[in-house]
C-alpha cells in the first residue's frame, strides 16, 4: 500500500484507541429480533436506541407478510425499478401509502437516504435555491449538495432567520426542506410558520417525515396531520425503516412531481429495487398503523413518562417534546462514551452521539422509545440512568 491516497486511512486510529479502552460503542452485534430487549454477546439488554417506534419490526403479521412476499416473488427484483425491478406489490404499496398520507401519488425508493438523495437532487435545478434547517438529516443535505442549485441554511427552527433568507431570495425559485421531527433533538418543526412563510414568499415545502410517520397526528399520518396542514406540504418523504418495520423510503406528492422524480432520480434509476420481502412488510405495517391505534397511544404514554422522569432527575433533555426521541445532554464526547459503556454494562443499550453530529461539548445519549416497552423496562432504565448520571456528575 504505497499510494498516498490511503495515508488518511492508516492514520485513522480513533476506533482502535476506543476499542482498546473498552469504549467503542458502534457496530454492536445484535443476536435477536429488534424488540424492546435484544441479545448482544449472549447477554440481554433493554433497548433505548431503536427507531422501532410502534414495535412492528417483530410483529407476527409483519413477519408473515414478509415471508409470503418472498415466497411469491423470490428474494430479489434483480434490477432497478426503472427496468425490471417493479412488481405489482411495489405499486400496490405506493398507492396505499399515497392514500394514507393524502397525496395523489408516491414512489418507493430502496432506502430513505436514496429517497432524499433522489428527490432533492432532481427537484433543485441550476438557478434554484433550497433553504434548509441547519439540523436537517444528513440525507437531505447530501441530496441538496448533489443538486445543481444553491444551498442556504437557517438557524434551527428559527423562523426569523428563515424569513431573512426568503426575503433575500424573494425573486428566485426556492424550496424549503425540513425535518418533521429532528432525529437527534426530538423536537418538531414549526410547520405552521414554515407554511405561512412559504406562501408569503412563494416557496415550495418539502418535509422529511422519517420520524413522524406512524407517530404524529391523530391517525399517525405525520407532521402535516399533527398541525392540520397536510395539504400545505408539497412533497412528503417518509422512511420505511422506523414505524413501517422494514427499509426503503417514499416520496409522495402530486402525480406530475412524482412522475418527474421517478423518471429522473439517479438514486432510483441506478439502484436495485427494494426486495419483495421488505415491500410485503411495509404493506402489512401500513395496515397495522390503522388497525392498532393503541400502539401509538402506548408509545406516547411511554415517551411522556420518560421525559417527565428524566426532567425530575435533573437531566438536560434539550427541546424534546411530543416525540419518542429524548436526547440526554452529557457534555464531552469522552463523557458520552463513558456513560454508554456503563449503561451497556448495566444492561441498557443506548446510543452516544458526538461531534460533529452535535456541537462540541454538547454530546448526547440519544434515547428513543417503543410502544412495546413495558413499565418494568422503563423503570429499569430510569434507575440505571440515575445511578450512572450521578456517578459521572451529569445530575
Amino acid at each position: 500500500m504505497n499510494a498516498g491516497i490511503f495515508t488518511k486511512c492508516l492514520e485513522f486510529t480513533i476506533p482502535a484507541e476506543l476499542k482498546k479502552a473498552g469504549l467503542y460503542p458502534y457496530f454492536q452485534k445484535v443476536e435477536s429480533a429488534q424488540g424492546p430487549e435484544v441479545t448482544i454477546d449472549g447477554s440481554k439488554k433493554i433497548v433505548v436506541c431503536s427507531n422501532n417506534y410502534l414495535g412492528l419490526a417483530n410483529h407476527p403479521k409483519v413477519i408473515e407478510a414478509s415471508c409470503e412476499a418472498a415466497r411469491r416473488y423470490g428474494t430479489s427484483g434483480t434490477g432497478s425499478r426503472f427496468l425490471n425491478g417493479t412488481t405489482d406489490l411495489h405499486e400496490k404499496v405506493e398507492t396505499k401509502f399515497a392514500k394514507f398520507v393524502g397525496k395523489e401519488s408516491a414512489i418507493l425508493f430502496t432506502t430513505g437516504h436514496h429517497s432524499n438523495l433522489g428527490a432533492l437532487s432532481t427537484l433543485i435545478g441550476k438557478g434554484d435555491f433550497v433553504i434548509t434547517d441547519k439540523l436537517d438529516h444528513a440525507s437531505m443535505i447530501d441530496g441538496c449538495r448533489l443538486s445543481q442549485g444553491e444551498i442556504v441554511r437557517y438557524r434551527h427552527n428559527n423562523m426569523g432567520d428563515l424569513e431573512r433568507h426568503l426575503q433575500r431570495y424573494e425573486d428566485k425559485n426556492k424550496l424549503i426542506a425540513v425535518d418533521g421531527v429532528f432525529s437527534m433533538e426530538g423536537d418538531i418543526v414549526n410547520l405552521p410558520e414554515v407554511v405561512k412563510l412559504a406562501k408569503k414568499y412563494k416557496a415550495g415545502v418539502f418535509v422529511d417525515d422519517a420520524h413522524s410517520l406512524g407517530v404524529l397526528g391523530k391517525n399517525g399520518k405525520g407532521t402535516g396531520e399533527y398541525f392540520n396542514l397536510e395539504n400545505d406540504i408539497d412533497v412528503l418523504m417518509a422512511t420505511a425503516s422506523k414505524s413501517l418495520a422494514s427499509v426503503g423510503g417514499f416520496i409522495a406528492s402530486s402525480k406530475a412531481i412524482v412522475e418527474y422524480i421517478k423518471n429522473s432520480a439517479r438514486s432510483l434509476i441506478f439502484t436495485a429495487s427494494l426486495p419483495p420481502a421488505c415491500v410485503g412488510a411495509i404493506d402489512m405495517a401500513l395496515d397495522l398503523i390503522v388497525q392498532e391505534p393503541q400502539r401509538r397511544a402506548k408509545l406516547f404514554e411511554n415517551s411522556n413518562k420518560m421525559l417527565r422522569e428524566f426532567k425530575k432527575l435533573g437531566f438536560n433533555t434539550s427541546n424534546s417534546s411530543a416525540s419518542p426521541i429524548i436526547p440526554i445532554t452529557v457534555g464531552t464526547d469522552e463523557t458520552a462514551f463513558k456513560m454508554w459503556r456503563r449503561l451497556f454494562d448495566e444492561g441498557v443499550f443506548a446510543s452516544p452521539v458526538i461531534t460533529p453530529a452535535v456541537p462540541a461539548g454538547q454530546a448526547i445519549i440519544r434515547t428513543s422509545y417503543m410502544a412495546t416497552h413495558t413499565d418494568e423496562h422503563l423503570d429499569f432504565m430510569l434507575d440505571k440512568f440515575e445511578k450512572i448520571g450521578k456517578k459521572l456528575g451529569i445530575i
